[in-house]
């Protein structure tokens, strides 16, 4: 059924019953549903489906994690009663403990979330020809002899005895399993039972088929004589004779591997494989064809690489099998016939790059356009290599580079994960017994060397009395609710040192303390209460690609300024700061990044920036500062230049505020 309008007027006669709790996702897929279904009821939960669903329905498509019922539960009450309407799960990337669950309760394949319209199409045709054929085998299950030469064309059939020994299977089992009729016939069929199959279910098909003579229906996951998995639905009727004691048993089955999510099937096969090596491929910019060709194009795209993909493998290169695993992805899954030593691995290191070579100059017709491609590649072959080459991937896009080899990186990102998480009981640890505090650093007047104002550091002891500096814990702060505690403990400390000095105190300030509303409103809270000093206090704002509203910023910067806070813009000349974002921000200081200054005594390139940062802040009546003065050369050049003000450990590290006053 490969012509699509064929397949939208037999899909128009089925009455679907999609279940999806939640809205946006419902919504979503709802979108695509109705083009290929007339009529289609939805459920918010698996209870929810129960009251709606009777024996009018011709499809179920369910999410299995939902309140009330979740999917599988609501499956297996309906399978009580209904063993043919097919079901097919929407299945999430995290969900793969469900899987063996909703083979035992016999679905008729996943879907991936989201939805691939092509995979969706692939299912829906199938879902289609196995509904046909499915209800002319059950109507005609009596009269097996003599429709058996139709039946062998159309599906998988064969025939065991009272003990489940085989003593019939036809051409297309043979072909699939991989063994000879020769190789069948007398053996038990737990020849090719996958040993992943729950004993229940087995336990289940005997009692339904021997104890209660009725017919079961269901999906089993099998193996073949090489050991590739492969799924089958099926149908197994006990044959009754006159008296209806049972003669033997006929069993007709359906492969539905194709239906069955690619990633799980690869799992699959890397179950049984020693050490397999894993080259995953991903094509760059993808999301930039959908946002730009569309949805459409972008699949065509998909689908032509895949169709290519062996042809970009070199004549040499040998590969068990080659993966589309949606979303751009790209699998060669190879056995490890590695030599264990440098040239080996070199050489496998070497045919993966012209892999890459030759992609990069291929080329795509689609719809009379040619696509360049170019892709990222991740290749593993160790231990766990599938996801260290997922990880490979991350890594790729995190550093913006195209090809890795994968090894370790599990271990690596479990390593960092144990140290995160021993980090944040340490960031907890310390704010519990308040060992939060700060530091304050001089900024120098390069006219006088006398201090002029003081910036705000944080510290942290830990509880070996260890003070540590921000790039030990702030960065990581960030990813847990601590990162806002430590930045008002951080205000309030230096608020109070306003009553110690006579000197400006320079805060850092993070476009996620600014966007948060509890943040904000300490800060309009400190500067209330210390409003008659507000105006010796200035702001660093520190820019980020977290940033999101900028408006809020710009609101926040007019607000504080009517206290006479000042507003510096730190690490100006690198990273996302720019002259664009004066005209925002409108600051009253630019902080000249460290990158610039700790080199421009000796690099041009370095002196010609700052100078022409320095001759725009002149212009607009900004002040400058320089960071990473380290050593009077370079406090030379930047009072040369006409640089305000300096900062670095030529003048002073980081210390307690010594109270004025005292």
């Amino acid at each position: 059924m490969e012509n699509l309008n064929e397949l939208i007027k037999y899909s128009k006669q089925l009455k679907l019953l999609y279940v999806e709790d939640n809205d946006n996702a419902r919504e979503a897929t709802l979108m695509i549903f109705e083009e290929f279904f007339s009529t289609i009821v939805t459920a918010i939960n698996g209870a929810d489906a129960l009251e709606k669903f009777d024996e009018s329905f011709d499809l179920i498509i369910t999410d299995i994690n939902m309140p009330k019922m979740n999917g599988l539960d609501m499956i297996k009450v309906i399978r009580e009663n209904n063993k043919e309407i097919p079901i097919l799960v929407l299945s999430a990337h995290n969900e793969s403990g469900f899987f063996l669950d909703s083979i035992k309760l016999g679905v008729d394949g996943y879907l991936l979330k989201p939805i691939d319209i092509e995979q969706f199409l692939s299912s829906l045709n199938k879902i289609i020809s196995k509904v046909t054929l499915a209800n002319a085998a059950l109507n005609n299950l009596n009269l097996l002899k003599q429709y058996q030469e139709v039946t062998d064309m159309n599906a998988i059939v064969s025939k065991t005895d009272l003990n489940g020994n085989i003593t019939y299977v036809n051409d297309t089992f043979c072909t699939l399993c991989e063994y000879s009729r020769d190789e069948l016939i007398g053996k038990n069929h737990n020849i090719i039972r996958h040993p992943n199959n729950s004993k229940d279910l087995f336990k289940e098909i005997w009692n339904t088929v021997k104890t209660q003579k009725n017919i079961w229906h269901g999906t089993i996951k099998n193996i073949s004589k090489t050991g590739k998995s492969f799924y089958l639905k099926t149908t197994i009727k006990p044959i009754l004779d006159l008296n209806g004691e049972i003669l033997e048993y006929i069993s007709i089955k359906n492969d539905i591997t194709d239906v069955m999510n690619q990633e799980r099937l690869l799992l699959d096969i890397i179950d049984f494989m020693y050490e397999p090596i894993i080259v995953l491929i991903k094509i760059e910019r993808f999301e930039d064809i959908k946002k730009y060709y569309g949805t459409l194009i972008a699949s065509k795209v998909e689908n032509e690489f895949f169709k290519r993909f062996s042809s970009f493998l070199p004549i040499d290169f040998t590969y068990k099998k080659l993966f589309s695993l949606g979303n751009a992805k790209f699998l060669i899954l190879k056995e490890n016939d590695l030599n264990s030593d440098i040239k080996s691995e070199n050489k496998l290191k070497d045919d993966i790059l012209e892999i890459q070579s030759i992609i990069s100059h291929a080329v795509l017709d689609i719809n009379e356009i040619d696509y360049d491609i170019f892709v990222s590649i991740s290749l593993a072959y160790k231990d766990s290599s599938y996801e260290n080459a997922k990880y490979g991937l991350k890594e790729l896009f995190k550093t913006k580079q195209d090809f890795i080899i994968a090894n370790d990186l599990i271990k690596k990102q479990k390593d960092e994960a144990s140290y995160n998480l021993k980090t944040l009981k340490m960031i907890k640890n310390a704010i519990d017994k308040s060992r939060i505090f700060i530091y304050f650093q001089d900024i120098v007047d390069n006219k006088t060397k006398e201090t002029s104002k003081y910036e705000v550091l944080v510290r942290l002891i830990n509880e070996d009395g260890k003070v540590l500096t921000p790039y030990h814990f702030l960065n990581i702060a960030k990813k847990a609710k601590y990162y806002s505690q430590i930045t008002q403990i951080v205000l309030k400390y230096a608020f109070e040192a306003l009553n110690k000095t006579s000197k400006d105190i320079s805060i850092n300030l993070s476009a996620l303390d600014i966007e948060k509303s509890s943040t904000q409103d300490y800060i309009f809270e400190l500067l209330e209460k210390y409003s008659s000093q507000a105006k010796r206090i200035v702001f660093e704002l520190l820019e980020d690609e977290e940033m999101k509203d900028f408006t809020l910023i710009k609101e926040f910067i007019v607000k504080v300024k009517t206290y006479g806070v000042k507003i510096a813009i730190d690490d100006f000349g690198a990273g996302y700061s720019n002259f664009e974002r004066l005209l925002d921000y409108k600051p009253d200081i630019l902080k000249i990044d460290g990158c610039l200054v700790k080199n421009i005594h000796k690099d041009v390139y370095s002196l010609n920036v700052v100078e022409t940062i320095v001759a725009f802040a002149k212009k607009q009546n900004i002040k400058t500062i320089g960071e990473y003065v380290e050593n009077e050369e370079i406090y030379n050049v930047l009072k040369r230049i006409g640089v305000d003000y300096s900062q670095g450990y030529y003048f002073s590290e980081p210390k307690a505020l010594k109270n004025e006053n005292e």
